[in-house]
């Protein structure tokens, strides 16, 4: 009998070309995607935010060898810029947007519910951008006052959302769902929540959270 094999099927969320590119030709491959300037090796070196500065060169030197990078000698120095022509080079815009990616579906996904959320908003490292792989992909749902939390179709769209981001993914997903009154409760408290959401939310779905907040604030039973 063949032994049975475990593994830990996670995205890293701050850099998800990693999950198929897990060499430092990732991070290198980010940072050229993000500009069409001409870049030295120490200036990729920075935007890489990995490896050694000689690691990156040797990276940029091989992926032109690949004709992927484009190299231009600049006086005593040499300048890089991603070849956006080669054929392989849509392939690495769709590794290196996969973020971005995640957001749109999770946006098409809000967008198709029925009821649909007050807010709905990504929080926590996936949002900072300081997770790593296996990070949660933490999502911030206000629901409308007339949905209890275990009705449905409330319970059952919920309940989707956290199969398909962790199908899409890899990563668990919690999702921490309120509704308005329960929101202005976490605010007369002073809960810390609020204010990580404060500074995190990336908005998905509806107004942006701290126009949600400001309704709260401003209501007649605000405290």
């Amino acid at each position: 009998m063949l032994p049975q094999l475990e593994y830990a099927a996670i995205m890293d969320l701050s850099h998800p070309i990693a999950s198929v590119v897990p060499t430092l030709d990732g991070p290198v491959l980010e940072a050229l995607s993000r500009t069409t300037m001409p870049l030295t090796g120490r200036q990729v070196h920075r935007m890489a935010g990995s490896g050694s500065e000689a690691g990156v060169r040797k990276v940029l030197g091989r992926l032109a060898s690949h004709g992927l990078v484009n190299v231009t000698p600049a006086g005593g120095s040499l300048l890089y810029t991603a070849n956006r022509d080669h054929l392989a080079w849509p392939a690495v815009e769709i590794l290196t947007a996969m973020r971005l990616e995640l957001f749109e579906r999770l946006r098409e996904r809000f967008g198709a519910w029925d009821p649909l959320a007050v807010h709905a908003s990504l929080f926590g490292s996936a949002a900072r951008k300081d997770g790593g792989p296996g990070s949660d992909v933490d999502l911030l749902v206000v629901r409308p006052e007339a949905c209890a939390e275990d009705s449905e179709p409330w319970a059952g769209q919920v309940d989707q959302l956290r199969a398909d981001v962790q199908a899409r993914t890899g990563n668990p997903c919690q999702v921490f769902q309120l509704d308005l009154p329960q929101l202005q409760r976490h605010i007369a408290a002073s809960d810390p929540l609020v204010s990580e959401w404060r500074r995190d939310a990336i908005t998905l779905h509806g107004e942006s959270l701290d126009a949600v907040l400001a309704q709260v604030d401003d209501s007649p039973t605000a405290s």
